[in-house]
């Protein structure tokens, strides 16, 4: 069986390779999001289970990425104090 975490860590490793750090507003997070939810109610539709789970996949890694990003914006604005750990 697939580890989906480990699969979730190689999909960010590609899209940092792909595209580098991505800093975009949340909006526009939401709106890549949105974009890999839709492939994957696609997929889901179509009963491509191989593809609905990679775009599972990529959905989880996006969401990651957000969350990276807004983590980063929230150090850098407080100096590490905004996150709750």
């Amino acid at each position: 069986m697939k580890d989906p975490l480990q699969d979730i860590m190689e999909e960010r490793a590609r899209q940092d390779a792909k595209w580098g750090v991505q800093n975009h507003y949340p909006h526009t997070w939401l709106v890549i999001l949105g974009e890999e939810v839709g492939e994957a109610c696609q997929a889901a539709f179509e009963e491509r289970f191989a593809d609905y789970r990679k775009e599972l996949t990529q959905v989880a890694a996006v969401a990651l990425a957000a969350i990276e990003c807004l983590d980063r914006k929230t150090e850098a604005a407080t100096g590490g104090e905004g996150r709750n750990e």
